[in-house]
């Protein structure tokens, strides 16, 4: 996932979620990858979790349902809407007469993730978690990146129209929450639940005001993914031998060190829901003069979060302002203000060579943008809440989905 580098003779394509393997390094910009010094142990598994892939390694633009069953009182539902067809889980047999709420699952991965947390609901809560395209059970259109996360936001939408829902309460996980922010920018919500979400100004590349770094987002977008994982995806690998496989990326990425899941080959085969190509996970890449010799393409999944693309700051000036609940694990591999999925972060750290220092090349804070925008939208009349998990990583929702499930609901009914 450390893009701008060559593999084999061709030009990786991927970006935002981890470095390479062990083994692997990237050589200065438009230099080729070099095989030799292997990376610290602590960087080994973190190969893509939350946006880099490598477009050259696979082309089959397909996704595969899932292989296991649905947990007990979990139902899915094709929703076939004018943009396509969309698997969307609801609880079965659940009333339809109270509040509903809107799961967005984030990247690599599928609504299969949010089965925990809407078993745990009270009944009066209706809940749907929407498969985003390229994901799941839903078709695999092409994502095009230069309207930032927008196929997505419109796919969610398109669906909550077609089911006849009213404003919705929206939740959505990493890549999700950049989703939720942008359904909210376009369409009326109840409210906004945000898990560990990916900054407003997106993933890599700008300084703490959102400002980019590079006009062409060099370091970010579809050239940093490891092909290693992009062709595990692809090939539907559910070892647990690979450490660039899924089951391994799930394990040092997704969750804090030591949790144990006996639904873990349900995470595992969310993951391998994946479409991949340069139109799906994880995209197109371009060549930079830049450092680290890569920059964000204009199609598929990880250039959707590319600065120049992305932004949903605005949220802070949105004329009718949703309560909003920012939750988040403070063990967080992927979403912090060291994310060790930051490519800057990792020059910084010695990880990438040629790094050009803290004046041309920061580490994003992520976590601060978050909460200076969020406070801008408390400052202009609206209100948000942050609730953060103790010893919990990417997705505390599936470590504690009790607790992640009262505060959601509370949120919920307190929008009322």
């Amino acid at each position: 996932m450390v893009g701008g580098d060559a593999v084999d003779g061709q030009h990786g394509g991927g970006a935002g979620i981890a470095p390479l393997a062990e083994g692997q390094r990237t050589g200065h910009p438009g230099e080729p990858v070099v095989h030799g010094a292997p990376f610290p142990r602590r960087y080994r598994f973190l190969q893509c979790a939350l946006k880099w892939g490598s477009s050259q390694a696979v082309a089959s633009n397909v996704n595969r349902g899932p292989l296991v069953p649905l947990f007990d009182g979990i139902t899915a539902i094709t929703v076939q809407t004018g943009r396509l067809a969309a698997n969307v889980l609801t609880r079965t047999g659940q009333r339809t007469d109270g509040p509903a709420v809107v799961f967005i699952h984030g990247n690599v991965s599928s609504s299969l993730f949010w089965q925990p947390v809407m078993l745990a609901l009270p009944e009066d809560i209706a809940a749907y978690a929407v498969d985003l395209r390229g994901f799941g059970g839903s078709g695999a259109e092409p994502v095009d990146a230069t309207r930032g996360v927008r196929d997505f936001s419109d796919d969610v939408h398109a669906v909550v129209r077609e089911l006849g829902l009213g404003p919705v309460h929206l939740v959505g996980w990493s890549m999700g929450g950049g989703v939720a922010l942008q359904y909210a920018l376009d369409h009326p919500a109840a409210s906004i639940t945000l898990q560990a979400p990916v900054s407003p100004y997106g993933f890599g590349g700008t300084r703490l005001d959102g400002t980019r770094l590079t006009q062409d987002d060099a370091g970010t977008g579809g050239g940093g993914a490891n092909p290693g994982f992009v062709a595990a995806l692809d090939a539907g690998d559910t070892s647990r031998d690979n450490a660039l496989g899924p089951w391994a990326v799930y394990k040092s990425s997704y969750v804090s060190s030591g949790f144990a899941s006996e639904h873990e080959d349900t995470w595992v085969e969310s993951m391998l829901t994946t479409a991949t190509g340069e139109d799906n996970y994880p995209g197109d890449s371009m060549p930079s003069v830049n450092w680290p010799g890569f920059a964000a393409g204009t199609r598929g999944v990880l250039n959707t979060m590319a600065p120049g693309h992305f932004d949903v700051s605005g949220i802070a000036a949105l004329a009718v302002k949703p309560p909003i609940l920012w939750v988040r694990g403070d063990a967080d591999a992927i979403v912090s203000d060291g994310s060790a999925f930051d490519l800057n972060f990792l020059g910084r750290a010695g990880v990438i060579p040629g790094w050009p220092g803290e004046e041309v090349a920061p580490a994003q804070q992520m976590l601060a943008q978050t909460r200076a925008v969020l406070d801008r939208y408390s400052a202009n009349g609206g209100r948000y809440a942050e609730e953060v998990f103790a010893g919990a990583g990417h997705a505390p929702s599936l470590e504690q989905p009790e607790r992640f499930a009262g505060l959601l609901t509370g949120h919920v009914r307190g929008a009322a």
